[in-house]
């Protein structure tokens, strides 16, 4: 009687209000934690030292984690069921950001970061698996899934601003804080109004290729994050290499004979499902890496504080919370492929207006570049996360999540590691920056003939 009852609840228009806000907030402190510690870097620094490759560890620290994470989240959100599973990440956010604040060295807050990023390699894919079962039409799916964009793309406007005042008035370690009583309160609508989905009892965890996938996976970031440090051509880096394709040309070997693989590789028979994750990790190579270098420009270069840092952002973080409500109104009506293609070729517009910044430029041009910026990635984002999980059957939603969001914080990882190789290669930052952002807006270039090509199209038999 009580599953009834709360089935009802689920298709009520209030308690699907009061279930996306749960699902959202949850999401949104993933997106926040990213945002925040991008306006932070600087005093981090300062405090607790390290040079640019120090932070670079920071950011991917949670991101390494998440990527890696993350397809074995998919797998124990249909094992055990999406409420469980997103349960236990806001728990362990809640704990692990709790601690991240009273770090005392930057060992110990990279330690923290990566703890943080188990929790959001957690909800990522159990919300959007909640989501998919309380909304099987397609239509309206994609409907809610730009409501749940926009929700937590808030994070991405608050994040940089309230990120700077908290850091110029309290110091970084308020901004892990932020997340407790967001924490608190989607576990407490999580708790009570989410009905818990179905589980697949048969589905087990593939061990092997979980451990390949992250020695892959931190291997590869090691390698591109401290080259600079130890020399392109020393023992340790080219070894760090040769591990990174060892051990993912055995992740493959190990999925293809596996019973119960993280990845499914049938499921690459799909041209939108390869070409979503492709697309995936092309828009937060961008994404990431703007996050990551643009704040240290406005601090270092421009001289502003990490508060007017935020604000100079907001032009970017603003379409990134408003726009995914009308993409996922357009994705509805005429699919995901238009709206991907024309998102990154304005993303890669953007970008590219942002290579003519430098340190006496007007801020006009930053406005438009941040503004195009904005617009493209709100249009993308939504629109890809549709078209993967429209391309896969109901009881593999779980996967196919798991299997995007890996690819987009896989990206996010090698997109702050490539600006650091650019950045360091030239004696000036602000070169190295103009150099960085010019490969960028060619790889969101890539991503538009990409989506152009591959979203939607069906497979020939």
């Amino acid at each position: 009687m009580q599953e009834v009852l709360l089935q009802t609840k689920v298709l009520t228009r209030s308690a699907k209000f009061i279930f996306l806000l749960g699902i959202s907030l949850g999401y949104f402190m993933v997106l926040l934690d990213m945002t925040v510690v991008s306006v932070a870097l600087p005093a981090i620094h300062t405090d607790l030292g390290g040079g640019l490759s120090g932070l670079q560890w920071v950011v991917n620290a949670y991101t390494m984690v998440f990527a890696g994470l993350m397809l074995s989240m998919g797998t124990m959100t249909d094992k055990f069921g999406a409420k469980r599973v997103f349960i236990g990440g806001l728990v362990l956010i809640l704990a692990a950001s709790g601690i991240s604040a009273a770090v005392t060295s930057l060992g110990a807050l990279i330690t923290m970061r990566a703890v943080l990023g188990i929790g959001g390699a957690a909800l990522l894919p159990a919300s959007l698996t909640l989501i998919a079962h309380a909304y099987p039409d397609p239509g309206e799916r994609a409907r809610a899934l730009g409501i749940w964009a926009a929700v937590t793309g808030i994070a991405l406007a608050a994040g940089p601003v309230v990120g700077g005042l908290l850091v110029d008035s309290l110091g970084w370690r308020s901004i892990f804080l932020l997340n407790i009583p967001i924490a608190i309160v989607s576990l407490a609508i999580t708790w009570v109004s989410i009905k818990e989905t179905s589980r697949n009892a048969k589905r087990n965890l593939d061990i092997g290729g979980q451990l390949l996938a992250i020695v892959s996976i931190v291997a590869l970031s090691y390698a591109l994050m401290e080259g600079e440090s130890y020399g392109w051509s020393s023992p340790v880096i080219l070894g760090t290499l040769g591990l990174a394709l060892l051990s993912t040309i055995l992740f493959i070997i190990v999925e293809a004979r596996s019973k119960t693989p993280l990845i499914p590789l049938q499921l690459f028979r799909s041209p939108s499902l390869s070409a979503g994750m492709s697309a995936g990790m092309l828009i937060n190579i961008g994404l990431s890496g703007i996050l990551f270098i643009i704040p240290i420009f406005f601090q270092q270069e421009r001289g502003l504080s990490a508060h007017a840092a935020g604000l100079a952002l907001l032009p970017m973080m603003i379409p990134m919370a408003i726009n995914p409500i009308f993409t996922g109104r357009i994705v509805s009506r005429v699919g995901p492929r238009m709206p991907m293609t024309f998102g990154f070729a304005s993303a890669a517009a953007g970008t590219a207006l942002l290579v003519g910044v430098n340190v006496t430029t007007s801020y006009w041009l930053t406005l438009t570049g941040l503004i195009l910026l904005g617009y493209g990635i709100s249009l993308t984002i939504p629109s890809l996360m549709a078209a993967v999980i429209s391309s896969v059957p109901k009881d593999q939603v779980g996967i196919a999540s798991g299997m995007i969001n890996s690819s987009r914080q896989l990206g996010a990882t090698l997109g702050v590691a490539m600006m650091g190789i650019i950045v360091s290669s030239y004696s000036s930052f602000v070169t190295g920056m103009h150099a960085s952002l010019f490969v960028t807006a060619l790889i969101l270039l890539g991503g538009s003939l990409l989506s152009y090509l591959m979203v939607g199209r069906v497979r020939k038999s």
